[in-house]
């Protein structure tokens, strides 16, 4: 029995600037300020250290970030709703639909998430997909900033539905270099998929046990990730 985690942006899908435009929105709104927001990396972050990291560069206080935190993630799950509208701008990405339901077929697996996403933001991008019901447990970026904490969470949320994981039993599978440092951080398989930002080469610089092109071949790719080898 393996998990599968899986990221969602620039994996799973795309959303065209979705996020960012809404994060921006919410920080005016709650913040006040979305400081440097242009030139952000999100690449691979969590939403709980967005907000912090970019609040503290424009000068706000750990205290009033925190006491507010929770009402920038409505506005923000709010303007999402409202970008993302009938869900004609996602682009599910090349393989993925069917990968994840193959995946999720199998008797000796469960597929769930790992994402710096929150919840809602998660729930907002996927569920006009078609997808949202084959992940069964997920770590969002609203459970902690710290994007190495997650796998733990995930394998806890698995446990409560039934399923003992050990980190050798997990497949982390994403497309930034932040992923490949996640599951190497608590002895997870190691999955790198260059559909997002990041070139092959640049993923492979940081030696993911699995480095595809995309999921398109979706006979290799699931053969690979049930196998389960590094």
């Amino acid at each position: 029995m393996r998990l599968f985690l899986f990221d969602i942006d620039g994996t799973l899908v795309r959303v065209r600037g979705a996020g960012r435009a809404a994060f921006a929105h919410a920080l005016e709104a709650t913040y006040g300020t979305a400081g440097t927001i242009d030139r952000y990396d999100f690449r691979g972050r969590t939403d709980l250290s967005i907000v912090h990291e970019l609040m503290t560069e424009a000068g706000l206080d750990a205290e009033r970030i925190r006491a507010r935190v929770d009402e920038c993630f409505l506005a923000y799950a709010r303007e999402l709703t409202r970008i993302i509208g009938d869900g004609s701008r996602i682009e599910v990405l090349p393989g993925v639909a069917e990968v994840v339901r193959r995946l999720g077929a199998r008797a000796d697996a469960v597929v769930g998430l790992l994402t710096g996403n929150i919840e809602a933001g998660a729930r907002i991008k996927l569920e006009p997909t078609g997808l949202w019901p084959f992940f069964r447990v997920a770590a969002y970026g609203g459970d902690h900033a710290d994007r190495l904490r997650l796998p733990a969470i995930a394998c806890e949320r698995a446990r409560a539905l039934g399923h003992e994981f050990t980190f050798d039993r997990v497949t982390i599978i994403g497309d930034t270099p932040l992923d490949v440092a996640c599951a190497r951080g608590c002895g997870a398989v190691a999955v790198a998929v260059a559909t997002g930002q990041h070139p092959v080469d640049e993923l492979a610089a940081h030696r993911p046990d699995i480095l595809f092109t995309d999921l398109a071949d979706v006979e290799r790719v699931v053969a690979h990730l049930a196998d389960g080898a590094r």
